[in-house]
């Protein structure tokens, strides 16, 4: 039998890939602008660091939350109501002039962001037919690693001219047309499958990621070796256990452990995690080496840095059609061998590098970064059934900003030996690839 075809599938694309932009960008984007908002809020640099974490250890600890809901009541309807959200928060944060009131802002449009991030994929999965999924899901992935990386050049272009509010009031007529596209064209009608919330999975989940990224972003403060932070990370670890167990034993788990049964869709979520890790690691190292070593200006620093997303955004989607045609594990480990010559390229680079060769290499990490994302994000939500599309939505975006976390925390604290554990943690995913394709090539032939 066909696939039924949504004739507005392309403009449900548009308004979800919007917000998804959105909401990632406001991760990164913030970055750039600490040291003005810390100055004209009169705040020490540490606290004002929590502006960024607090954005994304919320979303964090709600994704999966959201996720499981949208598997429940709908993923059309948990978007909507986080796209809302997300503007609300926008426009507190837009509003604050003392850092309590912008962390409440940052809060409300991380809730609103883990909403959309949980159910956008799963949006796009049951929206296109599989035949054209690749290429929409591509579409998405440059949605998010335009905003992952993206942020600081765009937030440097909105310093320029604007105070840092603009960075947040911008979300505003932005999500609004998104919002508006998006109450014309998502269907008003979509399958649910009602169920009870685990809620002492959750909570136990909660408590879990809390205590790992407290134990984190102070230990970077501290130091690892104190015996506070050790201890911390030991009960982060113990209550992960806890949460395992209580899934197993629920009646109706917040995350079935069956589906990670599934080689492609655990090895997908593993390869995606370590390439964000990657992609961090020189995403934070960049303008300490663009403008600090280079003496370049902070402006053409972002402009060198745009390079990354101007590629993927072209790559993507092609990467994603061919997805329908080629071997997508094929199409993956084809990615991540350009995104380690990306990095080995990287450890060459020193005061007297040209820019052609900064570029040349910036734009190979785009590249592979285009190749990858959009086939490893189709095996990934193609293989799970309709009924788990939202929480192998929330696990996939979960699995990212974990990424995020992960590779900005040890970038600071490794410094320039980072982009020589990227190229590590690079060649990990290539071999976990292939790993794939021979699970792949031995199943299909059993």
């Amino acid at each position: 039998m066909d696939e039924k075809v949504n004739p507005r599938r392309w403009m449900i694309l548009i308004s979800v890939g919007i917000f998804t932009l959105m909401a990632t960008l406001d991760g990164s984007i913030v970055n750039i602008a600490l040291p003005v908002i810390s100055k004209d809020l009169n705040i020490e640099m540490n606290m004002a660091e929590w502006i960024v974490s607090i954005y994304l250890i919320t979303i964090c600890i709600f994704l999966l939350m959201f996720g499981k809901i949208a598997d429940s009541i709908g993923k059309i309807k948990v978007f909507k109501i986080g796209s809302v959200l997300f503007i609300l928060g926008s426009i507190v944060c837009g509003l604050s002039s003392d850092l309590p009131f912008l962390l409440v802002g940052r809060m409300v449009q991380a809730i609103g962001a883990s909403m959309a991030m949980a159910t956008n994929n799963g949006i796009i999965t049951q929206s296109f037919p599989f035949s054209e999924r690749g290429y929409a899901l591509g579409y998405i992935g440059s949605f998010v690693s335009i905003g992952a990386i993206a942020g600081p050049g765009i937030g440097g272009l909105i310093l320029g001219h604007f105070h840092w509010s603009y960075i947040f009031w911008i979300n505003i007529p932005i999500g609004l047309i998104a919002l508006l596209m998006g109450y014309i064209n998502l269907p008003k009608k979509e399958k649910t499958n009602p169920s009870k919330f685990d809620t002492k999975g959750f909570l136990v989940y909660l408590v879990t990621l809390v205590l790992f990224f407290s134990s984190i972003f102070i230990g970077q403060s501290v130091g690892f070796t104190n015996p506070y932070i050790i201890a911390t990370f030991i009960v982060a670890i113990a209550c992960f256990f806890v949460f395992l167990h209580i899934e197993k034993v629920v009646e109706h788990p917040m995350i079935e452990l069956k589906i990670f049964a599934n080689h492609n869709f655990t090895l997908g979520l593993v390869a995606g995690f370590l390439i964000f890790v990657t992609n961090f690691f020189f995403n934070v190292i960049s303008p300490f080496y663009l403008e600090n070593a280079l003496g370049i200006a902070a402006s053409t620093a972002g402009y060198i840095l745009m390079a990354f997303p101007l590629v993927q955004v072209v790559v993507a989607p092609i990467s994603g059609k061919l997805s329908a045609k080629v071997n997508p594990i094929v199409l993956t480990i084809v990615g991540l061998i350009v995104i380690e010559i990306a990095q080995l390229g990287y450890l060459s680079f020193n005061i007297n590098t040209s820019i052609w060769f900064i570029l040349i290499f910036i734009g190979l990490n785009g590249l592979g970064n285009g190749l990858f994302q959009a086939p490893n994000n189709t095996m990934i939500m193609s293989s799970v059934e309709t009924r788990e599309l939202g929480i192998a939505g929330g696990l996939n975006a979960l699995s990212r900003n974990l990424g995020m976390i992960i590779g900005v925390s040890l970038s600071t604290t490794v410094l320039f030996l980072s982009m020589t554990f990227a190229v590590i943690i690079c060649l990990i995913a290539i071999i976990m690839s292939v790993v794939r394709l021979i699970k792949s090539r031995r199943s299909n032939n059993g």
